[in-house]
């Protein structure tokens, strides 16, 4: 796909060098997490299936870079079937949630089998979070052009600012309509912004900061990602 020139509000797409030193590091990247993970991995995976009856990966249909369909892996964290018996989107509330699975959503333990993902080339360790194909079709065509150039990501701006993407749809009364009117337009726009920051430093530092706050449950300053974007909450009245 031809991208548009910049002053049609298209970033330019990056230099060929960037996006193969970006591969580079994704594969080295992925390929060393499994490697070091291997054994919390497992573990998580008998947890999974000491819990709940069901498989202890959960398979869904996103699509990638350039309208690509791939599965996602995820450890699975709500009953078998769960898919069939409600809606897509999923508050903390949700019955539907297994008690093992209660602790992984928050902690996002469960998105580590994406590290498979990134290996196969389906998904980068940075970039915009895989969307199912009824939730692209709500972009706009200029919206969806910059997000299906870019591979998917594990993390990125909008992961690390809605965290608690599931408490801020609590309490709604139509959780799909909050998403699709408050929360996406929000997201688009930090996809927007790395389409145009795409680069091996910048991709370092949201993945220092995605770790940080999964370890200590904060992002330090020092890393400029909450310093320079506000707080996603502030979007979602």
């Amino acid at each position: 796909m031809r991208r548009a020139p910049p002053d049609a509000n298209y970033p330019q797409a990056p230099a060929a060098w960037t996006l193969a030193l970006k591969r580079v590091v994704d594969v080295l990247g992925s390929a060393l997490g499994l490697l070091v993970l291997w054994p919390f991995l497992a573990a998580i995976a008998i947890a999974i299936k000491l819990d709940s009856p069901g498989p202890v990966l959960f398979r869904q249909e996103r699509i990638g870079k350039g309208g690509e369909p791939f599965q996602i892996l995820k450890f699975r964290t709500m009953i078998a079937g769960a898919a069939q018996t409600g809606t897509a989107i999923t508050t903390r509330a949700d019955p539907r949630i297994t008690r093992v699975g209660a602790f992984l959503r928050p902690t996002k333990l469960d998105e580590l089998p994406q590290l498979i993902n990134v290996l196969l080339g389906d998904m980068s360790l940075v970039g915009p979070r895989p969307e199912v194909l009824a939730f692209i079709k709500l972009y706009t065509p200029h919206q969806r052009a910059i997000i299906l150039s870019l591979r998917p990501g594990m993390t990125d701006y909008a992961a690390i600012l809605f965290r608690n993407e599931s408490s801020l749809l609590d309490g709604r009364d139509d959780p799909i309509k909050t998403y699709q009117n408050e929360i996406m337009p929000v997201k688009f726009a930090y996809y927007e912004r790395y389409s145009r920051d795409i680069g091996l430093v910048n991709d370092v530092r949201i993945v220092a900061a995605t770790v940080s706050l999964l370890a200590f449950r904060r992002v330090p300053k020092a890393f400029g990602i909450e310093h320079e974007l506000p707080r996603a909450e502030r979007h979602i009245s």
